[in-house]
């Protein structure tokens, strides 16, 4: 069963990039460019299929900070990776307080976004096999 990651991001060659190193697990990428198109996006996509989104902190129309704010008021059951460029640690902070589950930074290793992604699941293995041993 294949389950839906939401990556917004305004560079398409992060979302191709989130998508290769997800290529083989049991997700499938639906992407959007913006936080606006993102707000669209999951509601298009029917928010029960979304099961997690990661997003990009600074990007045009609706940034990051908000839209997460808006997936964490509207959404509170789906979580949210943030993903940025532009390291900050009292936004880290903040995020963190808001329910974001992880605070990565670009460019992520393959292992560190997949480690992030099954956290977001509640620890279920994206690759099919049994959940890890807490």
């Amino acid at each position: 069963m294949l389950r839906k990651i939401l990556v917004i991001d305004d560079e398409e060659a992060v979302r191709n990039t989130i998508r290769l190193q997800l290529e083989g697990t049991n997700l499938t990428v639906v992407e959007a460019e913006d936080g606006e198109k993102a707000i669209k996006t999951i509601g298009a996509e029917n928010v029960l299929e979304v099961e997690t989104i990661i997003c990009d902190v600074r990007m045009p129309k609706i940034n990051g900070v908000e839209a997460v704010a808006f997936f964490r008021r509207q959404y509170p059951s789906i979580p949210v990776i943030v993903l940025t460029g532009y390291p900050d640690v009292n936004l880290a902070v903040d995020f963190m307080k808001e329910g974001v589950v992880e605070y990565l930074v670009k460019p992520v290793e393959k292992e560190k976004l997949i480690a992030a992604v099954e956290k977001a699941l509640g620890r279920r293995t994206l690759f099919g096999g049994a959940p890890p041993v807490a």
